[in-house]
């Protein structure tokens, strides 16, 4: 399965300080917005990522990411010229996904839990159909929300409804079999001129084959695009690595786990850190336990 990692926009709801630097860049708690979607995608098994942004971020988002070789991974890029909606993405990453699944994080969500990398894994195992996480909250009209059935298949999935039927919200993490790419040829802009990926989701649900992963009360999900949001994101990161010993988002670690880098990458890795502290935690990785 290949990976898109959606980073443009204006990110206008953190303005002004959006003014000058693309959202998806902004420090939280010490790393860099896009590490958290990342780990994600790595946490899932997922090595190969195409990360789509603004034309002028492009060359920003290299010089941060590189090619991905130093985390085992192979990472690309690609421009969207003007956002028109979340589905855009598998157009623009049509070449890129060719005869692959694909899985899509919007470059400004925050997912932590545990056994985080069995879900995510078991998400991103291909199937026929598309699979799409569902997180309970208070407030379910501000999201895309899915209401399903005792066998995890999608009854109905809303965009911002009024009157919610459900208080799943979608958080911005989608598996998807090769067909997307076909289905989002096919749709056709909303009311507010976007590609949207609810209704890709409901193409989808109308072919019986949109599956639901719940999210546990006791996983965190957070959408780091408002000032509000981007404070309680780094509070959070900070008290549960703090309580935890262990960080959250770091690509070093994650690909160490995972197996896609070896103790020796790590060690090199921890030579060219420009952090002491961080060095030092990179040299512990390999004498403490691996837990996933």
């Amino acid at each position: 399965m290949k990976g898109i990692l959606l980073s443009g926009g204006t990110g206008s709801r953190l303005g002004p300080l959006t003014a000058r630097i693309n959202k998806h860049l902004l420090p939280v708690h010490g790393r860099p917005m896009i590490f958290y979607p990342l780990s994600t995608l790595m946490s899932a098994g997922i090595r190969d990522i195409l990360v789509v942004t603004r034309p002028e971020d492009r060359a920003t988002f290299r010089s941060l990411l590189g090619d991905g070789c130093q985390w085992g991974l192979d990472i690309s890029y690609a421009a969207q010229p003007r956002p028109e909606g979340l589905a855009q993405a598998f157009l623009i990453g049509h070449d890129f996904i060719g005869g692959s699944h694909c899985a899509l994080a919007l470059g400004d969500n925050l997912l932590h839990g545990p056994d985080l990398v069995k879900r995510l894994k078991s998400a991103a195992r291909p199937r026929k159909g598309a699979m799409i996480c569902a997180q309970r909250v208070p407030d379910p009209q501000r999201f895309g929300v899915v209401e399903f059935d005792q066998s995890l298949r999608a009854k109905r999935i809303e965009e911002k409804p009024a009157n919610p039927t459900s208080r799943y919200a979608v958080p911005g993490l989608y598996f998807y079999d090769n067909r997307v790419v076909d289905f989002a040829a096919d749709l056709r802009p909303s009311a507010r001129g976007e590609l949207e990926i609810t209704d890709l989701n409901q193409r989808y649900l109308e072919l019986g084959e949109l599956y639901v992963t719940p999210l546990d009360s006791d996983f965190t999900w957070l959408d780091m695009g408002t000032p509000e949001s981007l404070k309680t994101a780094a509070d959070f990161v900070a008290a549960t690595e703090r309580s935890q010993g262990r960080q959250i988002a770091c690509p070093e670690e994650i690909a160490y786990r995972m197996g896609f880098i070896d103790a020796d990458q790590v060690e090199r890795l921890a030579a060219l850190s420009s952090s002491s502290l961080q060095s030092n935690y990179l040299h512990g990785l390999t004498t403490r336990p691996n837990s996933t």
